[in-house]
């Protein structure tokens, strides 16, 4: 195990302090001797030795990466998968590396959305003005004139954006089990129109204004000796917070405030923004939901607030490992009876794709994904996620409920 360099030098002197403050009353001027020392030691250039600038590349060729023909990212002139440790012992570095390049990762798969799959992106809020903060989702040519089936796609928290189920998997595996591409573009084939919403752009981010402090012994009627003291103690805590601060973080980064965006500063308030908007106006006789993980969650809130809209548009909802909770949540009897006939969650399990999963919860069914990975649930059960569309389409279509087309394949499951 490698040790840092600035590591090597400050290890004797924390050790000389520590074993001097064990010491009686007459170790005091040695404290402040070694205390001394440490102040005058130049941190900015003595960790610059050791981590480099958290300065990356804005384009995937400025990484040298480039996804081949199988939709997998590789190194251009190595051919191999993408390295997170690309400095050994320099996690902070790494971390930020990959943070970078995931912003381009969610770029790319914007262009994908746009070029690839033709879809629209639409700038929300619908009566925002030049100067606020904006978010957008995408939507396909027919959406909201497609007289039959209209699929919404929702994803999960944290990095992920409009167009992805895990930042992970893109990097990792590759963008058919990381991206929504594949369901988009299904189907689209099979007649749907398709709304990708984007309930993690909740903000955008600006530098945060500096504001000047001004001293507070200037208007203060207290003697100068006095000031002096206070302002001299004020500049030693200072000096102490600020040589910790270097050392725990010392490339500086720029303070920024978020900007909300209005009526959509969350995932919940996101979902039922765009149904009122978009998804309610919308021609389709028939609305079909994929919502993942944390996008479950955010459904059953916009069915909390829209109940009788959606029980009136909604024909099925596939969830794939969803977080919600119809207690936490507080979702009353007639949605979740709604939920058991018309949903269906495909959960991480061990077991064979669409096995029957016990549930302590009185929601909707549970089934295996055939995966117990999380991030690969939707990418998994996306076969049985279009079968299970398409018998709640003919159910409704022959005035039957869609769930038991599901419910009987569940029992045959449980017979065998």
């Amino acid at each position: 195990m490698s040790i840092s360099l600035s590591s090597l030098i400050l290890l004797p002197i924390w050790i000389s302090m520590a074993q001097i403050q064990q010491g009686g009353p007459d170790e005091k001027e040695k404290t402040t001797a070694l205390k001394d020392l440490l102040s005058r030691i130049d941190l900015d250039e003595l960790m610059k030795k050791d981590e480099p600038p958290l300065d990356f590349p804005d384009t995937l060729e400025g990484f040298e990466y480039a996804f081949n023909e199988k939709g997998q990212l590789r190194h251009i002139k190595t051919g191999e998968p993408f390295v997170f440790n690309y400095r050994e012992d320099l996690h902070r570095w790494n971390q930020k590396r990959y943070e970078a390049l995931g912003e381009i990762i969610t770029k790319y798969v914007y262009e994908l959305l746009e070029k690839d799959c033709n879809l629209k992106k639409i700038s929300i809020p619908v009566d925002a003005t030049e100067s606020e903060p904006k978010s957008f989702i995408f939507m396909s040519e027919d959406a909201l004139t497609n007289p039959q089936k209209l699929m919404v796609l929702i994803h999960g928290s944290g990095v992920v954006r409009a167009g992805q189920w895990a930042r992970r998997l893109i990097i990792n595996e590759d963008l058919d089990s990381g991206t929504q591409i594949p369901f988009i573009k299904r189907a689209m084939d099979e007649g749907y129109g398709v709304i990708v919403l984007n309930p993690n752009e909740n903000y955008i981010e600006v530098e945060k204004p500096k504001i000047p402090v001004q001293s507070s012994s200037d208007s203060s009627d207290e003697p100068a000796e006095k000031r002096e003291r206070k302002d001299k103690v004020s500049k030693e805590t200072k000096k102490r917070r600020d040589f910790y601060e270097k050392y725990r973080n010392p490339q500086r980064e720029k303070e920024m405030m978020q900007l909300y965006i209005r009526e959509n500063g969350s995932p919940e308030e996101h979902a039922v923004y765009v149904w009122d908007h978009f998804i309610a106006q919308s021609a389709a006789e028939k609305v079909f939901f994929v919502a993942h993980s944390y996008g479950g969650l955010a459904f059953v809130e916009l069915m909390i607030q829209r109940e009788a809209d959606v029980k009136s548009k909604v024909t099925a909802v596939a969830l794939t490992d969803s977080v919600h909770n119809v207690w936490h949540q507080e979702a009353g009897k007639t949605i979740r009876e709604w939920m058991r006939e018309n949903c269906c969650n495909w959960v991480s399990s061990s077991e064979p794709l669409d096995t029957s999963v016990e549930s302590m919860l009185p929601d909707c069914p549970r089934v295996s994904a055939g995966t117990d990975r999380h991030e690969l649930t939707s990418w998994k059960s996306f076969p049985s996620i279009f079968k299970f569309f398409t018998e709640a389409s003919e159910a409704k279509s022959s005035s039957l409920k869609p769930a038991l087309t599901r419910r009987s394949h569940r029992i045959k499951h449980e017979e065998l």
